[in-house]
């Protein structure tokens, strides 16, 4: 079941499964004469360079294919970065105007291994329609949100008859195979995307986006980290993960890559465990019952420098079971990645 979605994008909470960050990469597509499929999964917002042509035509940011003469219509296959439930769809046809598909319908598979694009064009895989042919708006963002309850791998976007697509954002929440994960006898990111951490809360994230702090890989820059705004009143900032599972920890990394004049002078490290796992952005920002242990002490930071902590851990950050961690840094500035290693609790 779907529907359409008028307003400002909904769905800023949940991961983009299917974003080139997290490995979402478009497999396949029946034609993209005009512009590459690969654009589709691009994590950066969409261009357009007046006056910028290729030898097949106008250079577009996004997927498009060439001009339909024959009945039928056009698609792609994108592999998701990461398993997951599809809670939303952004079809975004920004710049995309009298070359807009006039509908499109959005199908998805569970095909976890399979190994070559070759085989998702096969008539034996169960591709299950998630939104069923639907209008578009042209230079639009075009939300619509998804009630099922499944897992999948890839999704396939069709497109009526033929067109332009900038990109396709696949919003939910990530499908960890924790039964694998709790067997490892390493400690893993339990901060991780790909094992089904978010970043739910923080104080301000005026110039970075909090999601950045645990996205996977080094910042490509500045910008692809979690900044705040310079304090001018007292007390500092904070940001809030809700880790993959509940687990302990026996590392913590504090990246300050790119931050130069504008990392934070100290950082600590908190943890709480609530085991309902449900605990929203409001209740971070005005609960103050919440049982927070100190899993690291106020500590000092370098500059542009990645930090790893943990014989500097507290003996509550091995003991205890945590599903959420805080940090905290003194006054304010920028954190490119946090990860925490652990155990998931078994």
């Amino acid at each position: 079941m779907q529907t359409q979605v008028q307003s400002e994008n909904p769905f800023i909470h949940l991961i983009d499964l299917a974003s080139e960050r997290l490995g979402g990469k478009a497999l396949r597509a029946n034609d993209d004469f005009f512009a590459p499929k690969s654009n589709l999964t691009k994590a950066a917002d969409p261009i357009f360079i007046s006056g910028k042509y290729t030898s097949y035509g106008k250079w577009m940011d996004g997927w498009e294919s060439r001009r339909r003469r024959s009945p039928g219509f056009d698609w792609c296959i994108v592999k998701l970065g990461v398993p997951g439930k599809i809670q939303g769809l952004d079809v975004n046809t920004a710049f995309f105007t009298g070359n807009y598909p006039e509908h499109f319908s959005l199908e998805a598979a569970h095909c976890p291994h399979v190994e070559t694009p070759a085989i998702l064009t096969k008539s034996k895989i169960a591709w299950v329609e998630l939104i069923p042919k639907t209008a578009l708006k042209g230079d639009s963002h075009n939300f619509f949100t998804i009630e099922n309850d499944k897992s999948w791998t890839h999704v396939r976007l069709n497109i009526f008859p033929d067109g332009g697509v900038a990109r396709l954002r696949v919003y939910g929440t990530v499908s960890p195979d924790w039964e694998r994960l709790k067997k490892s006898k390493t400690p893993i990111d339990l901060a991780a995307v790909p094992h089904g951490a978010q970043v739910v809360a923080c104080n301000d994230n005026h110039y970075g986006k909090m999601e950045n702090l645990i996205l996977p890989g080094r910042a490509l820059n500045m910008g692809d980290g979690w900044e705040t705004k310079r304090k001018r009143v007292p007390g500092h900032d904070w940001i809030v993960v809700k880790l993959g599972a509940t687990g302990s920890i026996r590392k913590i990394e504090v990246d300050t890559n790119f931050f130069k004049g504008n990392y934070p002078d100290t950082c600590s490290i908190e943890g709480c465990h609530y085991p309902a796992r449900d605990l929203k952005a409001q209740d971070f920002l005005q609960d103050k019952s919440l049982k927070w242990k100190e899993i690291l002490t106020q500590t000092k930071l370098k500059a542009h420098f990645r930090h790893y902590f943990d014989k500097a851990l507290t003996e509550a950050a091995r003991k205890g079971n945590f599903d959420y961690i805080r940090l905290n840094i003194y006054p304010d500035g920028g954190v490119s990645r946090l990860r925490v290693y652990g155990f998931a609790e078994k």
